[in-house]
């Protein structure tokens, strides 16, 4: 690489308000002598103008494939489904790694090209740990679209379009006000609770007024006897926050659903975690991402049973762009100061080049 530099690319799925790089951590690199070319984008949370006037290089909006092949190209979400080759280096989530529908296709456009994938996923310290996720935030916005959710069911409705806050208050002051002024009397069992995910459900849950003893916290050791657990069942809202690397036994079934007949209380399930394509998957009760214009999909519950849902945006913490970006681009700095050359990224490309093999023999290249 002739000189440091990095190329935020505009996000291109549909509602995406986060960025990668925030105008502040932008001036963070460029004070440590990055180049930092910034493509226009009106999606974003975050102004054109506000990289501008921290010294970023503001270029055409989903420009990338034609910048020069030694900048790597940072973003979040995934590229859009294509054939092209990739001679980049991106930094991104490219959700392929662990077998996710259409993993060997997105990985072989890196083969073709020559590029690599530096899977902002599988960035981890010594220990092992995430050095970035958007994890709490996650948990904080499904646990609120899920009160949401219940919200809207016990008017006999469905949860309409969501749209992004502009801050942690007004979402709070929304969802109590859904609610009635309060959560209280709801009940909400999060699994995963220990984690980064698990955190930020367990907050919101309490910021919106629901007593402490009606936040059920499950981790390791609630979860260790293995599923179906029934309990689900008696909560309103159930938050998935499990980070899946291998199978385990299903949390819920439909069959736990239909014979719990009409003495079932679980009216929405939050699936946060989101591994709706892993085959993995501890919630097969629904097989489709929802969105946010459709944020849930009906549960198949038998005749004459409660209705229930389950949202599973694939990207939540878009609720709150703002914090959500400035948390995360804050935590991923220390190791964007130090690219390529730190443990970190060098474990990312080994990771790389496995996955990579793999994807090369189930395509035959």
């Amino acid at each position: 690489m002739p000189h440091k530099a990095f190329w935020l690319r505009c996000e291109t799925k549909k509602f995406e308000r986060r960025a990668a790089l925030t105008p502040a951590t932008s001036k963070a690199l460029i004070d440590a002598g990055f180049t930092i070319k910034v493509e226009r984008d009106e999606q974003r949370i975050f102004d054109d103008s506000e990289y501008e006037a921290v010294g970023c290089e503001l270029v055409e909006n989903n420009s990338w494939p034609h910048a020069p092949t030694y900048i790597p190209i940072i973003g979040l979400k995934e590229l859009e489904e294509s054939d092209e080759a990739l001679p980049h280096s991106h930094i991104q989530f490219a959700h392929c790694y662990k077998q996710q529908a259409g993993w060997s296709g997105v990985l072989s456009r890196f083969y073709r090209g020559n590029g690599k994938l530096y899977d902002i996923e599988f960035l981890t310290d010594e220990t092992g740990r995430r050095v970035a996720a958007f994890g709490f935030h996650a948990g904080f916005a499904g646990a609120a679209a899920g009160a949401l959710a219940l919200a809207a069911s016990s008017k006999g409705e469905k949860l309409g379009h969501l749209e992004p806050y502009k801050n942690e208050k007004e979402m709070v002051d929304s969802v109590k006000s859904l609610l009635g002024g309060s959560g209280k009397g709801v009940k909400a069992l999060v699994i995963g609770a220990l984690g980064r995910c698990g955190r930020g459900a367990v907050d919101l849950f309490r910021k919106i007024g629901l007593e402490e003893d009606d936040i059920l916290k499950w981790d390791l050791p609630e979860t260790a006897k293995g599923g179906p657990f029934p309990e689900i069942l008696d909560v309103d809202i159930f938050v998935n926050c499990i980070y899946l690397n291998s199978q385990i036994p299903s949390f819920i079934t439909q069959e736990t659903i239909r014979d719990a007949g009409k003495n079932r209380r679980l009216s929405v399930v939050v699936d946060v975690s989101c591994d709706t394509t892993n085959p993995f998957n501890p919630i097969p009760i629904y097989n489709i991402n929802t969105t946010f214009p459709e944020p849930t999909v009906p549960v198949e519950v038998g005749a004459g049973n409660p209705p229930m849902s389950v949202i599973s945006i694939d990207h939540l913490p878009t609720l709150l762009p703002r914090e959500a970006s400035e948390q995360f681009s804050a935590d991923l700095l220390p190791s964007l100061l130090e690219f390529p050359d730190s443990r970190v990224w060098g474990d990312a490309e080994k990771l790389f080049r496995e996955k990579l093999a793999e994807a090369v023999k189930v395509e035959g290249l």
